[in-house]
């Protein structure tokens, strides 16, 4: 049944690709292929009590891409009706005929596309009115300012819903599609008393409402996390260990999908090249891609060019097993697409047993940080060199918050020299990994 919460259903927005694809067949076009999608959402901010913004945004659009021999052309349109589809195909078919033949352009292989294409549970319509989304959010926010009477400004909490649906076909005749949600609640206060003032967030996130955390413990843990940041102080250069803290963790890994992805690699501009077979991080690190989880944040059943996704260990006992390819940059390599044209599926870092709590004893002493400023990762060397503020930590507990310092090393280095991955994962985004501990870095302060 056709979901009503969208303008059209999904055998329409079938239709619509087949008519993009009829119709690029009969320009001349010797493949194409095309997304057709929609989607809407709602948020509300509240900020000390009162409604500060409410925002509707609603869209829908068409991309198509036309091959000429492996000369490539695209243009997209919001309009739907016969006439703009034709002339946003012909306008993709006037770019390829005046494009430079490539010979890595072309559709994913017919024998990667996915068959099978299961119901991953991505898509829970959250039926929430302005009004109660607004109540949300002030207990949100609430809850944050009840922390401390030292949080005395706010920059406020939000309630938000979005959903969407899309149907991606090709002229090999894969055509597949399904809908997605996103939900979230944020809050962000500032607390302030003689040594300044400090700011903090948290927020939740899930495919359902119902797996959100509550909203007053989303609002408390931004007032803790605001408070305890209070009589930050400087430190003097030194070196240490340092312990990044999940949701900044999810970062470091980031950098090394980046630079095991096909763009870097097949550019010669990644500090890992060559690195397929070779250790790169302890012998204990594990990384898997999983797919295939329901209601995973980053869960699909294929990639954006109809590659099937499978279940893969992407680094095993610390070597590397597999790269982030899409078509055109494994052709570039002499390689297979991984399924991965479009970014990585909820890539799973298990942990080396220790809680949180046992990763501070693990350090001892040296640094935990809990916020990165500014961008500062030379993706040729892997040079890396990041703003940073946090806390000291001393014979395992943290000793005082710290600001104003910069940590910097090499990422190889900082890879193997993970020494532990804590077991409080973090799971709100598409890089599920705890706590990290590296054994030395060089912290630049006063």
């Amino acid at each position: 049944m056709p979901d009503k919460r969208f303008s059209y259903s999904e055998s329409h927005l079938r239709d619509l690709a087949a008519q993009v694809l009829d119709l690029a067949r009969a320009a001349g076009a010797s493949t194409a292929e095309v997304e057709v999608s929609e989607g809407f959402g709602q948020s509300v901010n509240v900020r000390k009590g009162e409604v500060e913004t409410i925002e509707f945004n609603k869209d829908k659009g068409i991309g198509v891409t036309t091959y000429v021999g492996q000369r490539r052309g695209h243009a997209s349109t919001s309009d739907f009706s016969r006439d703009a589809l034709s002339r946003a195909v012909d306008k993709a078919l006037a770019i390829a005929r005046f494009t430079a033949e490539d010979d890595c352009a072309g559709l994913a292989d017919a024998d990667l596309l996915a068959r099978d294409i299961p119901d991953l549970d991505l898509h829970f319509a959250w039926d929430i009115t302005v009004e109660a989304a607004t109540e949300l959010a002030r207990v949100c926010e609430s809850a944050a300012l009840a922390v401390d009477p030292r949080i005395t400004n706010s920059e406020g909490a939000g309630v938000s819903v979005q959903e969407s649906q899309f149907v991606y076909a090709n002229s090999l005749g894969f055509m597949g599609g399904y809908p997605t949600s996103r939900h979230g609640i944020s809050c962000a206060v500032i607390a302030e008393d003689d040594s300044g003032m400090q700011r903090d967030y948290w927020y939740t996130t899930a495919r359902a409402a119902a797996d959100m955390d509550p909203v007053e413990a989303v609002g408390r843990r931004a007032g803790e996390r605001t408070v305890r940041r209070l009589n930050a102080r400087k430190l003097d250069t030194r070196q240490c260990p340092v312990l990044f803290e999940a949701p900044i963790a999810t970062g470091l890994i980031a950098s090394y999908i980046s630079a095991v992805s096909g763009g870097h690699l097949y550019r010669k501009s990644s500090f890992l090249l060559d690195s397929l077979g070779k250790q790169v991080f302890p012998g204990f690190m594990q990384i898997q891609e999983r797919p295939f989880i329901k209601k995973g944040l980053a869960s699909s059943p294929f990639d954006s060019e109809g590659v099937a996704t499978r279940d893969r260990d992407v680094v095993k006992d610390g070597v590397v097993e597999g790269y982030f390819l899409s078509s055109y940059s494994a052709r570039k390599l002499a390689m297979q697409s991984t399924g991965n044209a479009g970014g990585n599926h909820n890539l799973i870092v298990p942990s080396t047993g220790e809680s949180f709590d046992e990763l501070l004893k693990k350090m001892g002493t040296g640094l935990l940080v809990t916020e990165l400023l500014g961008h500062g990762l030379n993706m040729v060397t892997g040079d890396y060199s990041r703003g940073v503020a946090g806390f000291w930590v001393e014979d395992g507990e943290l000793a005082y918050p710290v600001e104003e310092i910069t940590v910097a090393g090499n990422l190889k280095d900082m890879l193997m020299g993970i020494q532990a991955i804590g077991t409080d994962i973090e799971v709100r985004g598409s890089r599920q990994v705890g706590s990290i501990l590296i054994d030395r870095m060089t912290l630049a302060g006063s």
